[in-house]
């Protein structure tokens, strides 16, 4: 896209007819631009939260095999275990965000 059609964009927008102006943003559109936020806030905070935590578990385990390498199957194991529980909160996360979004 060259400065030409973004200027042109630009001004095409600037100069709004002066009813479509005037019409502003309805209580509908507020809705669904906080909706829109909402569902974006809960599944950032929600991936974020399982990310960080099952990279810190998956670190960790790997501190775990390093001094004890004997023990590997039980600590894969239980690390494997813990990282599901921790990767449903991410799901319950999406679930919100659907219903936030698609919730009458």
């Amino acid at each position: 896209m060259d400065i030409g059609t973004v200027w042109a964009m630009l001004q095409s927008t600037v100069a709004q007819a002066p009813a479509e102006a005037a019409q502003g943003i309805s209580g509908a559109d507020l809705i669904v631009v906080a909706k829109c936020i909402g569902a974006g806030i809960a599944m950032g905070v929600g991936a974020l939260g399982s990310g960080l935590s099952e990279g810190i578990a998956a670190a960790k385990a790997c501190e775990g095999v390093a001094r004890n390498p004997e023990t590997t199957p039980l600590i894969t194991r239980t690390m494997i275990v813990g990282q599901a529980v921790t990767e449903s909160v991410a799901i319950y996360a999406l679930v919100v965000a659907a219903l936030i979004l698609f919730a009458v």
